[in-house]
């Protein structure tokens, strides 16, 4: 039941993040780099701080007693996090948010669930017993999904004209978004390394008395603070290099107004796939490591039912859509696996 409520948390987790940049689609006479930290305030710095004030006794004092080891590797896990975060979203202009996800969430899948498994000393776990097999091949799964949702968008790219890719993504750019994408997704494993190295900091969330399904959402305070200094220092040499710094003062006042509040949206959908992430966490035993991967499988799943809706998708040939739909199948069966190996190690204890 644990592992069935730790899956269920991940997929609101996935479905927040594949919807944040939705609202884009209706801003206007805004650069990107102006909606993009303006979501980022939102989602890195006031967020976290309400999250944590909401859902612990005392968040200044939790963080006043951890390790300073511990918040200043989280922060900076965070700082290159950022920088993943940033590359990502410049890769969903270029290529689109069903293609440019996929990538960029496979690469990220790949480096932040094996990476944490290293450092734990469970990889033995996930090749010799049974219930690490079942996660193994979970994993191996979600990665095949990945694989076949990227091998759509990449059959999408081939049958569209300059003209229509264009018309559903208006800066397309393969070869660039392809690049960002995919070293976008490594960097951003590093929020897996910040949740890691700021252990120490959910156990003292806990010694304050925190809920233990909320004790790991004050590290986000540290580690989404490094992401938003990242973001910060490259939009704002965007802002100066494109002189957008007017996009603040933007008449009509309605128009500015709408801005930010789709952009406050976005933000607040962004920072909701950690603040759920960190919970589901805590449901998955002893492969939580394995919580990235669901988390990942999540965000596709949810970005490709997007990028179908906001019809990214509509001029493709049939046998296309039914790669991206053998991919969304596999990236559920993977899910079930993860949930069901973790399962299985409860049951064997």
């Amino acid at each position: 039941m644990e592992q069935l409520l730790g899956i269920i948390l991940h997929s609101i987790g996935g479905f927040s993040s594949a919807s944040f940049y939705v609202p884009s689609h209706k801003i206007k006479k805004w650069a990107w780099e102006t909606y993009w930290i303006t979501l980022g305030f939102v989602a890195w710095i006031i967020m976290p701080t309400i999250g944590g004030l909401l859902t612990t006794p005392d968040l200044s004092g939790i963080l006043r007693n951890s390790p300073c080891s511990s918040m200043v590797w989280s922060y900076i896990f965070g700082v290159l996090w950022g920088f993943g975060g940033l590359m990502c979203g410049l890769g969903l202009r270029y290529v689109g948010l069903s293609l440019g996800q996929s990538i960029s969430l496979g690469a990220c899948a790949i480096v932040g669930t094996i990476v944490p498994a290293i450092i734990d000393h469970k990889i033995d776990m996930l090749l010799w017993t049974t219930p690490g097999r079942v996660v193994l091949l979970g994993f191996l799964v979600c990665i095949a999904g990945i694989t076949c949702c990227g091998y759509a968008g990449l059959l999408k790219e081939r049958q569209l004209t300059d003209d229509q890719k264009k018309e559903s993504i208006k800066d397309f750019a393969l070869v660039k978004g392809l690049t960002l994408a995919i070293l976008g997704g490594i960097m951003s494993a590093c929020m897996a390394m910040a949740i890691k190295a700021g252990a120490p900091i959910a156990v003292e969330s806990l010694k304050a008395g925190t809920a233990k399904v909320f004790v790991n959402i004050p590290i986000f305070v540290l580690a989404l603070a490094g992401g938003f200094t990242t973001n910060f220092i490259s939009s704002m040499i965007l802002s100066i290099r494109n002189k957008s710094f007017g996009d603040y003062i933007i008449r009509p006042r309605s128009t500015l107004l709408f801005n930010f509040f789709l952009s406050a949206i976005s933000g607040l959908m962004w920072y909701g796939q950690f603040f759920f992430y960190g919970m589901g966490t805590t449901k998955m035993g002893e492969f939580d490591f394995a919580s990235w991967s669901i988390h990942m499988a999540a965000i596709i799943i949810f970005s490709n039912f997007w990028g179908l809706f906001l019809k990214e998708w509509s001029l493709v040939d049939r046998r296309t859509r039914g790669y991206l739909w053998m991919g969304i199948f596999m990236l559920i069966i993977s899910v079930v696996m993860i949930g069901v190996g973790n399962n299985l190690a409860v049951a064997d204890r």
